[in-house]
């Protein structure tokens, strides 16, 4: 009998935040998690991409782990990114997490090796057999270069700890193929910013969110109306977000993310090397974009978002 969890609703891939010589600031990272679950958000990932995990020493992944168990107090589920080199080590992240007292691990395919499909299945098996803590896969073939395809999902069935799929691939149909091979035995995530409304009338019961790190409430709101099937709501909406969204889909995210969460007072742009700063035209462009974003910003209908 697989693990259950109620994970559902927005969870921003919550980003890590560096002082000027780039280490690690964990209180003003604890901040931004805060804040965000102040704004309503339904749950946190921390060290994912967007957080910049394989930037961050294991002790330093560790201290995000213990400031989030300690300012969030159980009020959301937060979730561990677990992206390491080999199976091994991303064993030992799992453990940690399990250690700290954490509400699941997201488990990426081990990094740089271009794994066979046997392979990248026998990593996420090994890695979910040696936490009792619930497991959410994570596939995004553009970043990692591995692709989870629901054949491989399904032949995790039997994995109990493996509770849900978190899909970044861009290609919806994924939800559809992988019920009709294993039902409803995964909770299924969308994973990229951009095609969030066509998840979930898919069948996707979250949203691990990028740019939801910069406009919370919005992200938060724009799921609920989709889940609820308010869908000519939804569009107004989408139609707002979706030069934000788009951001999410672009290989340099991670600094486009954290820009606009830098342009909203919500964190620093600052990212840790090799991720530079954006180009001048890169910066002015993304800076056009949150300008138009917020001399438009629409009024938000009543989702039952909780006040900020």
């Amino acid at each position: 009998m697989a693990a259950k969890v109620n994970w559902s609703g927005v969870f921003p891939a919550v980003t890590t935040q560096f002082r000027e010589d780039f280490s690690l600031d964990v209180e003003a990272t604890a901040r931004v998690l805060d804040n965000l679950v102040r704004d309503g958000v339904s749950g946190l990932i921390i060290c994912g991409t967007v957080g910049e995990n394989t930037s961050l020493e294991r002790s330093e992944k560790v201290a995000i782990m213990e400031a989030a168990k300690s300012v969030v107090r159980g009020r959301v589920p937060v979730i561990c990114g677990v992206a390491e080199f080999t199976t091994d080590f991303a064993v030992k992240t799992a453990r940690e997490a399990a250690r700290v007292g954490l509400d699941g691990v997201m488990v990426m395919p081990a990094l740089v090796y271009s794994s066979k499909p046997h392979e990248t299945a026998a990593h996420f098996r090994t890695v979910s057999k040696a936490t009792d803590l619930p497991v959410m896969l994570y596939n995004n073939p553009p970043i990692y270069k591995n692709d989870v395809t629901p054949d491989i999902l399904a032949s995790l069935a039997d994995c109990e700890t493996v509770v849900c799929f978190k899909d970044s691939s861009g290609d919806t149909r994924r939800f559809i193929d992988t019920r009709n091979m294993v039902g409803d035995r995964f909770v299924l995530f969308a994973g990229l910013d951009d095609v969030v409304v066509e998840s979930v009338a898919m069948g996707a019961v979250g949203w691990v969110s990028g740019m939801s790190n910069a406009f919370p409430r919005e992200g938060e709101t724009l799921f609920r109306l989709a889940r609820q099937g308010r869908y000519g709501e939804a569009m107004s909406l989408y139609e707002w977000f979706m030069p934000l969204l788009h951001l999410d889909a672009r290989p340099d995210l991670v600094q486009c993310i954290k820009l606009c969460e830098h342009l909203m007072g919500r964190g620093t742009w600052r990212t840790r090397p090799p991720r530079l700063p954006l180009l001048d035209r890169e910066r002015a462009e993304v800076e056009a974009i949150v300008a138009r974003a917020m001399a438009t910003r629409p009024g938000l209908p009543d989702v039952g978002l909780k006040a900020a």
